[in-house]
């Protein structure tokens, strides 16, 4: 399994791009500090009215350490944040990456609102790491350490003050906001993704909500998710708050105890003006720099606890009921003599007993195959495992090639499904159709649909531009169907698996829908028609019966 340390190593960018920003950053809160000391000393010493020869030099030290202060800021800004956001774009992709084997089999426990929160709110949380905690941790300490030398070679009692008041500071801050906020923190991302889920499921399902008048019911989940949330960003502000609220006490401190160690020096002649304004202001400019370290310690509770949550959504280890991914090499497998399952046993993932049991199945090129069998007979499992969503016991061939050395996509070459609840985008038509064939004219696409028995109905709707809605919101089931197939037929199977396409469809369209279907699909291909309703004779040459995961006799 991934680890949180696993995920927060693979958030830090390379030292190569890290380093230029960590040392704009230490240069540009230098010269904030270098500029309120070398003013403090110019205000004071030039009050003594000498000669301008003796502070010519400090002149020109605040106005370069101005001018250096900005652009250094800037550049820490242009260096750390393109190299926090190339490792972010690395990191998101790279999880992607580790959820494609999962999908679709590997992921039925998990809820989209976790999966979402992780790869938008966890991941981008991630970007925090180099940006909130580790440049504020190099840069502010190793200035603060310096301020305290700086102070140290001015007047010592005031050095030792100063790093008195940042111990404490930094201590007193961190147990602060581990102590009040450490909770709200780790709370925030899974109410984040309650909330999703509360407003995916409402919208996903209102007919069906207005239908049974839980429409009121789902908006007051939605209400309580958003105000667990709020509860959870107003603690984690007010113990922000409360952080600044420590750092700045302290440093009034420091500035009132460097004040009260300096003037007995004063008094003895031992320390002049200029030398105490130096002692007694820089603390100001130190803790103001000082004061990211103890909310990059509020960052970092975040960010591991973002890390925790992404090592648990997107597990490093696929399950063993999933195939194991491989190179694709983007050829298709011969189709051959056709598909040859041979004592395939396959389950679906974190259960324990199979859902098929010693299938031995043949489909020819061209046939038409129907599975029947009641819910729960396996038809599914069959489905996915022909299309190699899911591992399999036993043998199974295409053609001469043993699916057991293909990569899973490459199959998916040859074997398409058409599901039971087809996948449509939130686009027009053509986007919806093209990414089966992004080469496919306007025309070709036209063709499609008049195949599957959509074209007037296309044209009528003002063509391949119309917009189906989210999740196909705006077609009928049947609709879904046809253009799903459409999307098949683009794509150019050799076996073409239909998973109960007549779901959700009214029982007298049903028969006309399957004549469409199997009709646009041609003789020159396979079909695997899986459905648990009769099928109108002479559409299929041969029929086979599921049972407990069997085929019976």
């Amino acid at each position: 399994m991934t680890s949180a340390a696993d995920i927060l190593r693979g958030a830090m960018p390379s030292a190569r791009r890290f380093w230029p920003g960590a040392a704009s950053g230490f240069a540009s809160e230098a010269s904030a500090v270098a500029l309120l000391a070398v003013s403090a000393w110019l205000i004071v010493r030039a009050s003594e009215q000498p000669l301008l020869m003796y502070i010519s030099a400090a002149v020109v030290g605040v106005r370069m350490f101005a001018l250096t202060r900005a652009a250094f800021r800037y550049t820490e800004r242009l260096a750390s944040h393109d190299a926090a956001l190339r490792q972010l774009a690395d990191t998101r992709t790279d999880l992607v990456r580790r959820l494609v084997p999962l999908a679709p089999d590997g992921l039925t426990r998990t809820r989209r609102g976790s999966v979402l929160g992780a790869l938008v709110d966890d991941v981008d949380e991630l970007q925090n790491l180099p940006l909130r905690v580790v440049l504020p941790l190099v840069s502010s300490t190793a200035v603060a350490l310096g301020a305290v030398v700086l102070i140290a070679f001015v007047w010592w009692p005031a050095a030792l003050t100063l790093l008195g008041c940042l111990v404490i500071a930094a201590a007193a801050a961190s147990a602060w906001g581990w102590a009040s906020g450490s909770r709200a923190e780790r709370s925030i991302a899974p109410l984040r993704a309650a909330l999703s889920d509360a407003v995916t499921d409402h919208l996903g399902s209102l007919d069906v909500l207005a239908a049974y008048g839980a429409e009121a019911a789902s908006r007051e989940r939605i209400a309580r998710a958003d105000q667990r949330l709020r509860r959870a960003v107003v603690r984690r502000a007010g113990s922000q708050a409360g952080t600044a609220a420590v750092v700045s006490l302290l440093a009034g401190a420091a500035s009132l105890l460097a004040v009260l160690v300096s003037a007995p020096a004063i008094a003895s002649g031992h320390l002049g003006g200029p030398e105490m304004a130096v002692a007694v202001l820089v603390p100001m400019a130190v803790f103001e720099v000082f004061a990211a370290v103890p909310l990059a310690a509020a960052s970092w509770r975040q960010v591991r606890a973002a890390a925790t949550r992404i090592a648990d959504a997107v597990p490093a280890d696929v399950p063993a009921e999933l195939p194991r991914d491989r190179e694709p090499t983007g050829r298709a497998p011969a189709l051959g003599s056709g598909i040859r399952l041979r004592g395939v046993t396959a389950r679906w993932p974190h259960t324990a007993e199979p859902s098929l049991h010693g299938v031995d199945l043949d489909v020819a090129p061209g046939e038409r195959l129907l599975v029947v069998g009641s819910s729960g007979a396996g038809k599914t499992t069959l489905a996915h495992v022909l299309v190699r969503f899911l591992e399999i016991e036993g043998q199974y061939a295409i053609g001469d090639a043993d699916v057991a050395t293909l990569s899973p996509d490459d199959v998916r070459l040859t074997v398409g499904l058409c599901e039971q609840n087809p996948m449509l985008f939130d686009e027009d038509i053509r986007q919806n159709l093209l990414f089966a064939r992004d080469t496919a004219t306007d025309a070709e696409l036209e063709a499609a649909l008049d195949a599957v028995g959509l074209g007037d109905w296309v044209r009528e709707r003002g063509g391949l531009d119309a917009r189906v809605g989210e999740r196909g919101a705006l077609v009928s089931g049947g609709q879904a169907q046809r253009i799903a197939l459409a999307r098949a037929l683009l794509h150019g199977f050799d076996v073409l698996v239909l998973d109960e396409p007549t779901a959700g469809v009214d029982p007298a369209a049903s028969d006309a829908l399957l004549a469409d279907l199997l009709t646009a699909v041609g003789d020159d291909r396979a079909v695997v028609l899986i459905s648990h309703v009769r099928v109108p004779d002479g559409l299929v040459d041969r029929t086979v019966r599921l049972e407990n995961g069997r085929i019976a006799d």
